[in-house]
């Protein structure tokens, strides 16, 4: 069964930065897509990268810039540095993944680590 643990979020004033990981339990092998989403309060859901299991790397807008995702595929840890942070970057951040290559969508989901950006 897979499981995905986000650590590394946490409080930051503007401009600041913060790195956020994701470890996969439960994978053997490297054939395997993940996706950092995260949840303002009050809005939906959104994507904000993506890798696929090739190394292929997908930003989307809302931090596209602004974030650096890498995956060391030999420990099953994908980590999003994230930089000059925004008090709209407020947000709990989720770890998704699912066993394809590339994401369609995502079976599998963390518990989310909490992002707090103060002006």
């Amino acid at each position: 069964q897979v499981r995905l643990q986000e650590s590394g979020g946490g409080s930051v004033q503007t401009g600041g930065a913060l790195r956020l990981s994701c470890l996969a339990f439960g994978y053997t092998g490297s054939t395997y897509c993940m996706a950092w989403f995260r949840q303002a309060p009050g809005k939906e859901r959104e994507r904000i990268a993506a890798i696929d299991s090739d190394g292929t790397i997908r930003y989307d807008d809302p931090m596209k810039g602004r974030i650096t995702l890498s995956k060391d595929n030999a420990k099953h840890i994908l980590a999003l540095e994230m930089n000059r942070l925004k008090p709209e970057d407020t947000a709990m951040y989720y770890c998704a993944s699912d066993s394809e290559s590339v994401c369609f969508e995502y079976t599998y989901w963390g518990q989310g680590t909490l992002v707090t950006v103060s002006s």
